[in-house]
């Protein structure tokens, strides 16, 4: 007899945002009661941030040791990764403003929305970034403190040595159990999804979707820019031939697209480079890092939805308020790229530092696997083409296909 097959997690969170749409719509006074599903859940998420962050950075730092005897690749691999990030983050920051997805959503608005006032002035934000004390940076949830801190101990860790690996080791284990952590709180994910979107159904009215469907086409006109624009132009510029590029990029691309998992599409990704035509030794460097510090779609999504809550919740943000979350962000998404949902728990710490309304997150849940695909396959593709550019920095021409396209 042929076992039925059991749906996944990503189609449970859609079937609950259905009926969660559906019970919103027909029952609102009993809905709204179902908030505290989606309070319970953003809880639950806010408890992972800070050991998770600490544990995935320290180790991915430390293990960076490497770029001291790797040097010339790895210093030139992380110029790129930085610029392609930033310069999707300006796009991202650029559509989410011009587009204003999140107005008249009409979330709450946090205690004191957008930048702490103790930390208003450009000095008191240089100085409000370096902790007094990581335990209390992680009691209070301030991402961009606990990241700081992350890196300084991380680089402190690489140049000790053998020494240190106890302490990175345990890192890593910490960063596994918050893996595996993450997996266990993310089987609530329906539940939450279900109470937080009846919720808003029930006190917003059908309205709000209009909002989201905005933001899902916003995302994904950005990303394409970002492919066709950034990717393109890298292309162009550093002479990789975009035609063969494409040939041994496509099916990488296409299984982080349908898995919406980065992992997933790694195995292929480094066998394709390798037969594109990149040295071993560059797609082995490279690619990895590239999940670390070039989550080009990651980025972008983040600079798009941190706007969206706050536009959602009506607050006006300077563009200088903009930037230094964004900067936030840019810098807590580094290391998690094998996280599930790893943009939702750094978005989630990142509302709350600039003391925007968390509800936010629980309403992008319901749709965070179609915004999911999009971001995990642009950062798939961005890692593929690093690999190729610092290739071609390197001085490899990619001259004659060596193999055919693994399938």
């Amino acid at each position: 007899m042929k076992r039925i097959k059991r749906p996944s997690l990503a189609a449970w969170i859609l079937i609950a945002l259905v009926a969660g749409i559906a019970f919103g719509a027909i029952a609102p006074q009993q809905a709204q009661a179902l908030a505290l599903l989606g309070t319970v859940f953003l809880r639950m998420i806010k408890a992972i941030i800070a050991p998770l962050l600490f544990g995935t950075l320290v180790c991915g730092i430390a293990g960076t040791g490497s770029l001291k005897t790797m040097g010339r690749i790895g210093g030139k691999a992380i110029l790129y990764f930085e610029i392609v990030t930033t310069i999707a983050l300006f796009i991202g920051l650029a559509a989410v403003n011009l587009v204003k997805p999140g107005v008249g959503v009409q979330l709450a608005k946090g205690a004191a929305a957008g930048l702490p006032q103790s930390s208003s002035t450009f000095p008191q934000i240089i100085e409000h970034i370096f902790p007094t004390s990581i335990i209390d940076a992680m009691a209070r949830g301030d991402v961009l403190q606990i990241v700081v801190f992350a890196f300084i101990f991380g680089a402190a860790c690489a140049a000790v040595g053998a020494k240190a690996r106890p302490v990175v080791e345990f890192c890593e284990s910490l960063a596994e159990v918050m893996f595996r952590f993450t997996n266990y709180i993310m089987l609530f994910a329906p539940f939450g999804v279900f109470g937080a979107i009846a919720a808003t159904i029930g006190q917003k009215g059908l309205g709000v979707l209009l909002n989201l469907g905005k933001l899902v086409a916003t995302l994904y006109v950005a990303q394409a820019i970002v492919v066709v624009a950034v990717f393109g132009a890298s292309a162009i510029i550093a002479g990789v031939p975009i035609g063969r590029f494409i040939q041994y990029a496509r099916e990488p691309f296409l299984i982080a697209f349908s898995t919406a998992s980065s992992e997933a599409a790694l195995p292929l990704a480094l066998e394709n480079m390798e037969l594109f035509g990149v040295p071993k030794h560059i797609v082995a460097f490279v690619l990895p890092a590239g999940y670390s510090f070039n989550l080009v779609g990651t980025t972008l999504y983040l600079s798009l939805a941190a706007v969206f809550v706050a536009q959602a919740a009506d607050v006006q943000m300077p563009f200088s308020t903009q930037l230094v979350m964004m900067l936030t962000l840019m810098l807590t998404s580094k290391g998690v790229a094998g996280v599930p949902r790893a943009a939702l728990v750094i978005l989630t710490g990142a509302l709350a530092t600039f003391n925007l309304p968390s509800e936010g997150v629980a309403l992008l849940l319901g749709i965070d696997t179609v915004l999911d695909m999009a971001r995990t396959s642009v950062n798939v593709l961005g890692n593929c083409l690093a690999t190729a550019v610092v290739a071609r920095w390197e001085g490899v021409k990619f001259e004659k296909i060596p193999e055919t396209v693994s399938s």
